[in-house]
């Protein structure tokens, strides 16, 4: 348990993608009256998590499984919304970055309720 902490840095960029996420609906937000803006939005975390990974694990050894990559470098991947532009040629929808601006919480909450019982678990096997 003490040689692998993944619980640990899955929380990490569980958190590090919402914030990134959040980044990306506050972009949009501030341009939401630039003309020709196109809104962009963040990539589902398990499908970017997923693709460094490449979503499959080796056996190093018998009786032991690890991932190929323990942690990905790099969690963020933007695509720009097809949604309907307006007459400006701007497709940011405020209603839609409220909805994701929620989402994201959400997630960044998911990820510190697993950070801090993944400190619970680890508190109690130490005995503290």
């Amino acid at each position: 348990m003490y040689e692998s902490l993944d619980m640990f840095r899955t929380a990490i960029a569980m958190a590090r993608h919402s914030g990134a996420g959040q980044a990306a609906v506050a972009r949009n937000i501030a341009n939401s009256d630039t003309p020709g803006f196109r809104a962009e939005q963040i990539v589902p975390f398990s499908e970017a998590f997923g693709s460094e990974t490449g979503g499959h694990q080796r056996v190093t050894r018998a009786g032991h499984m690890m991932r190929e990559s323990t942690f990905p470098t790099r969690l963020v991947g933007q695509t720009t919304t097809s949604g309907e532009a307006a007459p400006n040629g701007n497709t940011v929808s405020i209603e839609d970055e409220m909805l994701n601006s929620v989402a994201l919480t959400r997630d960044h909450t998911q990820a510190l309720a697993i950070y801090r019982h993944t400190m619970t678990v680890l508190r109690a096997s130490l005995g503290k």
